[in-house]
Order: structure tokens, then C-alpha cells, then sequence
């Protein structure tokens, strides 16, 4: 009767371990590739083609990176994508923000004049067509003081520029086609295209 007694404990020794040990690459899964899973599939959602890490001219002569450029059904959209955890104190006319997390607190600058750049040489290029430009936070970051203009998480932007009827999203981008193929002429370097 003993012996079956730490039989059984050690069953659910092994049985408590086993799912603890699968509750921890779960867990790992999602801190590393869900939120990237999660930007994959806005994107896919969103948009009608794209290109990433586009270096084309600015204005003042320089050149402007682009992280993701977007062809959607509302135009283009500009995407400056930041992963970072914790809560983020940042407003529109804030030179830096900031996020504190449990272990560190860190200030980086104010990414909206960026994007302001980034929207303008865009439009320099295809003036005809709508150009929008979200600052898109992963999940993990929690804006405690309010959103600014322009910053989006994944299911806002996927709310703010996917379109359900996808007959009618397929007429509007055949529209942007020709002043997106003109993005590509521009870029200096890029990319996959």
C-alpha cells in the first residue's frame, strides 16, 4: 500500500512538472513571438502590399528611413513600430517620454516629429494620395495618461485601416497602384520590395 501511495505522488509530481514546464514555453512563445505574430497579422490584415525599411529622399536634401510602408485601402500608411514594455508617459508636445517598468526606467525622444518627416517626404513623392502615419506601440506598453495623437496598438489599427468589404477595398488600391509603383522608383535603398 506504501509503495502505491508514493507511486501515485510521484505520477503527480511529474504530471504537475510536466505542466508547469508547459506553461513556461507558452509563455516564453508569446513574449517573443506573439507580439511580432500579432504586427504580422495587422498587417496582413490591413494592407494590400508593402515595404519595409524604405530609405527614400526628404525635402532638405537628406534621406528619410521608413520602418513600414503600408498600401491599404485608405492609402498609404507610415508605421514606426515601438516594442517596448511598461507604462509610457509621453504627450504631444513632450520632448522625451518615458517608460518605467518594474526593473528600469528609460526616456526616449518624442517620436511624433519623426513621423511628421517621414508623412511629409512621402507625400512629396505621391501627392494625389492619402498618407497617414501611426506610431504603433506592441502590446505591453500602456499609455497611463492618455494616447497621443497618432500612436495606435494592433487592434486600433487594424480597426482604424482595415476594410470588410474587400471588393471595394480591391477598386481603391488599384487607384494607389501607380503612385505606389512610383514609391518604388524613388527608394534609394530598401528592403524586400
Amino acid at each position: 500500500m506504501v509503495e502505491y501511495l508514493q507511486s501515485s505522488d510521484n505520477r503527480w509530481v511529474l504530471l504537475l512538472g510536466a505542466v508547469a514546464v508547459l506553461l513556461l514555453v507558452w509563455l516564453l512563445y508569446r513574449h517573443f513571438f506573439g507580439q511580432r505574430g500579432g504586427l504580422a497579422h495587422a498587417i496582413a490584415d490591413i494592407s494590400f502590399d508593402r515595404i519595409e525599411q524604405l530609405i527614400i529622399p526628404s525635402a532638405d536634401e537628406g534621406e528619410i528611413l521608413v520602418d513600414y510602408l503600408l498600401l491599404t485601402a485608405k492609402g498609404l500608411l507610415i508605421l514606426d513600430v515601438k516594442d517596448v514594455q511598461g507604462t509610457v508617459f509621453g504627450g504631444d508636445k513632450l520632448q522625451d517620454w518615458t517608460v518605467i517598468t518594474d526593473e528600469r526606467r528609460f526616456t526616449f525622444s518624442n517620436p511624433q516629429p519623426a513621423l511628421y518627416d517621414r508623412i511629409a517626404a512621402v507625400r512629396q513623392i505621391v501627392r494625389e494620395v492619402p498618407v497617414a502615419g501611426r506610431i504603433l506601440f506592441l502590446d505591453g506598453a500602456d499609455f497611463a495618461k492618455g494616447v497621443p495623437e497618432l500612436v495606435a496598438n494592433i487592434p486600433d489599427l487594424v480597426a482604424e485601416f482595415g476594410e470588410s468589404d474587400k471588393n471595394v477595398a480591391k477598386v481603391k488600391i488599384e487607384a494607389f497602384k501607380p503612385h505606389w509603383e512610383q514609391i518604388h522608383k524613388e527608394a534609394i535603398s530598401s528592403g524586400p520590395l
